[in-house]
């Protein structure tokens, strides 16, 4: 048996504007910097002994694991990084919704469809799930990003009743999942963590 919790970042400027943005590399906000600091004193944080500590290495899971734990030996995963959303990263609907090459990639099967210079659901997922391969075994306290943490959460539950798609699985900024895994690493039973 391992555990894995998986939790989003906290609050960036990204969020706040309702950009397109997964691979650019945003900082909290201090609003974001707050939040952790109300749920870590409400105690909804693990104890990390005798976890492994992981990060994506952009600065928003950087700074929320320190604004969880302080400052706490770690590793990096780079491949759970947010869906990359190429030409249109940091731009929001607004600025898009004219574009033809933004239609193009919205209309129909966008989770397929792959951003121009960017990739689809599809791709940041298949990276995601090879990623978290190495430590479905551990035990694990992960710091990433909403989208691949929806992506995991769908494909490990995809019976689940309460949330049958893929936004539903998003957690709140600096919350997230707590999930069992079975000796044969398969998840086989899931808590959300949130305030």
């Amino acid at each position: 048996m391992s555990t894995i919790y998986l939790f989003r970042h906290g609050i960036t400027e990204g969020n706040k504007r309702r950009l397109y943005y997964g691979s650019t590399d945003l900082p909290l906000i201090e609003e974001g910097i707050e939040a952790i600091k109300v749920r870590r004193e409400a105690g909804l944080y693990p104890n990390t002994e005798g976890f492994l500590l992981i990060t994506t290495d952009l600065k928003r899971t950087e700074q929320t694991l320190f604004e969880m734990y302080g400052e706490i030996e770690h590793e990096t995963e780079p491949l759970l990084r947010e869906f990359s959303f190429g030409d249109f990263e940091m731009l929001s609907y607004e600025e898009l919704k004219d574009r033809e090459d933004y239609q193009a990639w919205i209309t129909g099967d966008n989770w397929r469809n792959i951003c121009p210079n960017g990739e689809s659901g599809e791709i940041m997922l298949l990276r995601s799930l090879e990623a978290i391969k190495k430590y479905v075994d551990k035990d694990c306290i992960i710091v990433c990003h909403g989208g691949v943490i929806a992506g995991l959460m769908l494909t490990w539950f995809p019976g689940d009743e309460t949330a049958e798609h893929f936004y539903a699985w998003q957690p709140k900024p600096c919350e997230g999942y707590k999930i069992i895994f079975d000796d044969e690493h398969n998840p086989i039973n899931y808590e959300k963590i949130a305030l």
